[in-house]
């Protein structure tokens, strides 16, 4: 009977769960927040690499190391 009880007693087990139950959250943000900056960074590297690409084409002496002379 005291073993029974003991057993009710014990909560190792629900602090194991629970601190489980905090690093999954964490992580669900973690990955959600990664996301949402990832595309951000994408998008302004998208923006970045547009302006490049039209600064080469106006001036195409320049990108070749001519020095746009």
């Amino acid at each position: 009977m005291t073993l029974f009880k003991q057993f009710l007693e014990d909560e190792s087990g629900a602090t194991a769960i629970e601190y489980g139950l905090i690093a999954a959250l964490i992580a669900v943000a973690m990955i959600a927040g990664a996301t949402s900056l990832g595309g951000s960074i994408s998008d302004k590297m998208d923006d970045v690499g547009a302006t490049m690409d039209g600064v080469a084409d106006a001036n195409p002496g320049a990108a070749a190391g001519g020095g746009g002379d």
